[in-house]
């Protein structure tokens, strides 16, 4: 059987599938943009968080994609006019990802004026051979405009996303893109290696030896990456995020949806103040709704997926049902070794006693065998109250994630 909640879900994702064109290294599921399609898919949207309001009073919200800010303002007012009928705004953190090729400053206005007070925005690189090599659709004079468009809407909490170990890309490019995006003064950074996925022209090409992958290479920018947020003020919570602390830390107990005792006196796991709340609920084994063709949510214990296809999204709830394709049970031991794994991301790794309220399990006792291979390892370091990775381990962390999981 299935938990019951103990209080509604507050964490809400809505992946929105359209792009200007697909990106060479993109697994997600997205496609290129339809006028009619995104009216439709808008409208299903709307059905489907009909469906779902009365289980969610959110805390944090976040729009990705593909890319939301591709919708237009008639279509974005008709979304955020259907969340305030359904007593869904109102939340801390509202995150929309943005590409800065379609940032306006009345739709950054618009999503402002409704209480989205944080923005993502995909630069992934500041050099324009490698914008191109990526197929991002705008150049490095965009990234600057946007950023002030967004400010002069009044935006104080900015995320920048680049990428690094970009085939081409050497290193002394790579610190040009990270001092230039941390001098822009961001309030956070996320920085992802590329990933070569299987379905994408990158990885095709990669298969066809046009180049190769340099490990050696991607590990030098990685600590290029750590030294120079570092350095500029900024605070390294996750492996690929850095955030700036605005001088009061935010308890990670505070930011997720309890799946075990409610009555359970927090730990306290302080991260900096503009670490990314909806994010943070993810590492920490939160519930979570996720609306939209192929978007993911586990509530209850039982993680569901939706169809990655907007046509077959469309039709569903245009039924009055749900786009549901898969659902699934994880016995509680098996949650519990998906959720050490993911906590490990962390720069805090796993308190003890937080684990325990998470999830119910005892991370040493259950896994006492991988928390020792790791440590002989010199991938994790274990403390008296607490379990985490190393900078070395962090390299590896997928890795040593595997060794979790039930």
């Amino acid at each position: 059987m299935a938990e019951t909640p103990l209080k509604p879900v507050t964490s809400l994702y809505v992946h929105v599938p359209f792009c200007a064109q697909k990106c060479s290294y993109c697994a997600f599921y997205s496609e290129a943009s339809s006028g009619e399609l995104i009216n439709r898919y808008v409208s299903a949207l709307i059905r489907e968080l009909e469906l779902v309001a009365d289980d969610i009073k959110p805390a944090t919200v976040f729009f990705g994609g593909g890319t939301p800010s591709i919708l237009n303002l008639r279509q974005w007012e008709e979304i955020l006019r259907a969340m305030e009928g359904l007593n869904l705004l109102g939340a801390s953190e509202w995150t929309v990802e943005c590409n800065p090729a379609t940032v306006s400053l009345d739709k950054a206005k618009l999503l402002r004026s409704f209480g989205v007070n944080r923005i993502s925005m995909g630069v992934q690189s500041l050099d324009e051979a490698l914008l191109d090599r990526l197929g991002r659709v705008h150049n490095r004079d965009m990234v600057f405009k946007s950023f002030d468009i967004l400010r002069k809407a009044g935006f104080d909490n900015l995320n920048l996303d680049l990428m690094f170990a970009i085939p081409g890309q050497t290193k002394d490019v790579w610190g040009k893109t990270l001092a230039e995006a941390l001098a822009m003064g961001s309030e956070h950074l996320s920085s992802y290696e590329v990933i070569y996925e299987e379905d994408t022209p990158l990885f095709a090409q990669l298969q066809a030896g046009e180049f190769d992958v340099d490990e050696d290479l991607a590990c030098a920018m990685y600590e290029e990456l750590v030294s120079q947020a570092t350095e500029a003020g900024f605070h390294q919570y996750e492996i690929a995020n850095f955030a700036r602390d605005g001088g009061t830390s935010v308890p990670a107990s505070r930011l997720i949806q309890p799946t075990a005792r409610e009555d359970a006196r927090p730990t306290v796991d302080p991260l900096p103040s503009f670490a990314c709340r909806h994010n943070v609920n993810y590492w920490r084994g939160g519930y979570f709704y996720g609306l939209g063709p192929s978007a993911t949510s586990y509530v209850s214990g039982i993680r569901t997926k939706n169809w990655s296809n907007t046509q077959l999204y469309c039709e569903q709830l245009e039924k009055e049902q749900r786009a549901i394709e898969s659902r699934e049970e994880l016995q509680p031991l098996a949650r519990a070794g998906e959720t050490a794994a993911f906590g490990l991301r962390m720069i805090a790794g796993w308190p003890f006693e937080q684990f325990r309220q998470a999830t119910g399990h005892d991370l040493q006792k259950e896994w006492r065998t991988e928390i020792n291979q790791l440590t002989q390892k010199g991938w994790a370091r274990l403390d008296p109250d607490g379990f985490r990775l190393t900078p070395e381990g962090l390299r590896f962390a997928d890795s040593a994630a595997e060794l979790f999981l039930r």
